[in-house]
């Protein structure tokens, strides 16, 4: 809760430019390595990107923002150190022995957005449930006013699997693998989807290919969180995700906002289905 706190303020603080940055700030977020596959001691350059269909503009590092921003690689947690309004955000010394993942937890920026333009964005992105209970309780007309949080996990192959990466970060929401995916699958990659580290049912789970923007697959998650995805191709991924709730008494009453969103991403590198 201490990462949900610490981003309440910085949504309040954002309330300056909420008005000329919410066609940005939207968007999806994650996290794109200089190298999804880095040898042993290879100095890898952490890029944070904004955009859709996984093409992406720099997002420069933001203390502020940042609730957590590290690396879990044999067996350690790390921060990844950086330097502020730098884009790449962060730098690291791959280990290389087996999967690295990435985490990156912060936002708490908030938007508002008029109503026709609210709900064409809970459209595109599958909150179809969100759209129903406005209707329901007579909001349709009235602006939308939210907070977003960004929860991002990235990938890097090592010379052997992780079993580490399959197992939950204790993000608010995250995307989490059954199993390790840049070593090659027998089928469909499948994971989970947690809000509070509790399963999802029904939440809309999108996977796109870096450089074929047409490339897209979309699914539900299952009464279990659970999705899978038959991806078609081999190569660098991006699976994401959003979950919306309705903010609490007193932040619709303190800070003037209805609803929170949770975006969670997860990049790497995969390499087929195993022969």
């Amino acid at each position: 809760m201490r990462g949900q706190t610490r981003a309440a303020h910085a949504c309040l603080a954002g309330l300056a430019v909420a008005f000329w940055a919410t066609g940005a700030l939207a968007h999806d977020f994650w996290i794109e390595p200089s190298t999804f596959r880095p040898g042993p001691g290879t100095a890898v350059a952490v890029g944070l990107r904004v955009g859709e269909n996984f093409i992406g503009d720099p997002v420069p590092r933001t203390a502020s923002l940042i609730d957590r921003f590290f690396v879990r690689q044999a067996g350690e947690e790390q921060a990844v150190g950086g330097a502020d309004n730098i884009d790449p955000a962060g730098f690291l010394r791959a280990d290389g022995r087996a999967t690295a993942l990435i985490g990156y937890t912060g936002g708490g920026s908030y938007i508002e957005l008029p109503a026709e333009r609210f709900t064409a964005y809970l459209r595109q992105y599958g909150l179809d449930g969100i759209v129903a209970e406005r209707e329901r309780l007579g909001e349709s007309r009235q602006p939308g006013r939210e907070c977003f949080y960004r929860y991002a996990k990235s990938l890097l192959a090592g010379t052997t699997a992780d079993p580490a990466v399959t197992r939950p970060q204790g993000f608010t929401y995250e995307i989490v693998p059954d199993a390790d995916p840049t070593v090659a699958g027998a089928g469909p990659v499948r994971g989970h989807v947690l809000f509070l580290g509790q399963p999802v049912a029904g939440a809309v789970v999108t996977a796109h290919l870096q450089g074929q923007p047409a490339v897209r697959l979309a699914t539900h998650s299952d009464a279990q969180g659970a999705f899978s995805l038959p991806l078609p191709q081999p190569g660098v991924w991006l699976i994401r995700s959003v979950h919306m709730v309705r903010a609490g008494m007193l932040a619709h009453w303190l800070h003037h906002r209805d609803w929170e969103s949770h975006w969670a991403s997860l990049t790497f590198n995969w390499p087929g289905v195993r022969p």
